[in-house]
């Protein structure tokens, strides 16, 4: 199940306006046109902020994701029908031969359970084409990123829109490494609404990481840095062998 950031609609309607900066993303499409990309699959792909860039520039795109909610968000932009959606996860995709599958921001992370974490790598594999490329990120867990995940950090009000004012902040829950959970609030003005969503990632060791991906079938080809956050990433460039 998607986390209610995600899967509910009055969350998902403003998730794109709470996180306007995406210029992660940018070393993704980057990646793509190093591999030559013409057919991508986007693995997580929420409100379809990436995998509209894709298509903007002329990529065939399948985007996937479990919650309902992002992708109506999603179907609703301009260009959308450029898209092919589906609401799912990689452990049930169609026949494809894509030259890049991608999981963005924290998509990685968001798949907790082992078990899944192996279908999900599995099912990348089985969607690229001999050759083809998986792309992701995961937090490094010796930088200890949920230490500045505090309500003093992130408190901040956002006017949006159609909406007014909305409030939002987050706080730990629990930290019981490798998995962290988080709470974020969120406080429509316009109603007074309150509405919370909480999320847990698991932090993988860069190890672990290259392990599973050989374990599924993968050559590990290179593990770099995230350029918009130095020093507290893991990007891993694999290959299906």
């Amino acid at each position: 199940m998607a986390d209610d950031c995600f899967g509910h609609p009055r969350l998902a309607a403003i998730y794109d306006a709470l996180d306007p900066d995406r210029s992660d993303l940018d070393a993704y499409l980057r990646m793509a046109e190093e591999c030559g990309a013409r057919q991508v699959l986007d693995i997580g792909c929420g409100t379809g902020v990436f995998a509209l860039l894709l298509a903007d520039r002329g990529v065939d795109v399948v985007g996937i994701d479990p919650a309902q909610a992002s992708l109506d968000v999603a179907r609703a932009k301009p260009g959308s029908e450029r898209v092919r959606w589906i609401r799912g996860d990689a452990t049930a995709l169609p026949p494809l031969r894509a030259d890049l599958a991608t999981m963005t921001g924290n998509v990685a992370q968001a798949i907790v359970a082992p078990s899944t974490w192996q279908k999900t790598l599995r099912g990348a594999w089985e969607a690229l084409r001999p050759g083809g490329h998986l792309v992701f990120e995961t937090r490094d867990p010796a930088k200890r990123a949920w230490e500045e995940w505090t309500r003093e950090n992130s408190y901040r009000v956002t006017e949006i829109q159609g909406v007014g004012s909305v409030e939002s902040w987050v706080q730990l829950i629990e930290v019981s490494p490798p998995l962290v959970t988080f709470r974020g609030t969120y406080v429509f003005a316009a109603d007074g609404q309150v509405l919370t969503s909480d999320s847990t990632l698991r932090f993988r060791e860069r190890e672990e990481v290259e392990t599973d991906l050989v374990t599924q079938g993968y050559v590990v080809e290179d593990v770099r840095d995230a350029p918009d956050r130095p020093g507290k990433e893991f990007v891993f460039l694999a290959r299906r062998a």
